[in-house]
């Protein structure tokens, strides 16, 4: 989509600190931390949201799920732990319509969140 920032980065157009990239997934460091670490993964095909991932497309998400998993080992995240955070929905907090996971660590998270 040609107004949605994380597309943008995607394209190069808006320059983001990459911290891990393959052909189906970008991840980077977030511009507004909330913690030490602080990362979003987002799918480099566009998707709104998880409910609208159609079931033909689901390669996609299970790449998108490896890359996770690759992030937190190369980040040496996987022993002090990590959490992984979906928004889905204006009320949810996503602020930006494209499907992308936050990626936080480095501090005590409590529970439940917000």
């Amino acid at each position: 989509m040609s107004d949605c920032i994380f597309c943008k980065i995607i394209a190069g157009q808006i320059p983001s600190t990459k911290v891990y990239e393959d052909e189906w997934t970008l991840v980077f460091k977030d511009i507004n931390p909330v913690a030490p670490t602080h990362l979003v993964a987002i799918p480099k095909e566009h998707f709104a949201a998880i409910h609208d991932v159609p079931a033909h497309k689901m390669e996609a998400m299970q790449k998108f799920l490896e890359a996770l998993g690759t992030t937190v080992r190369e980040q040496n995240l996987v022993s002090g732990g990590y959490r992984v955070v979906i928004n889905s929905g204006e009320h949810s907090g996503q602020l930006v319509p494209h499907l992308h996971a936050h990626i936080l660590a480095g501090r005590d998270l409590s529970w439940p969140p917000g």
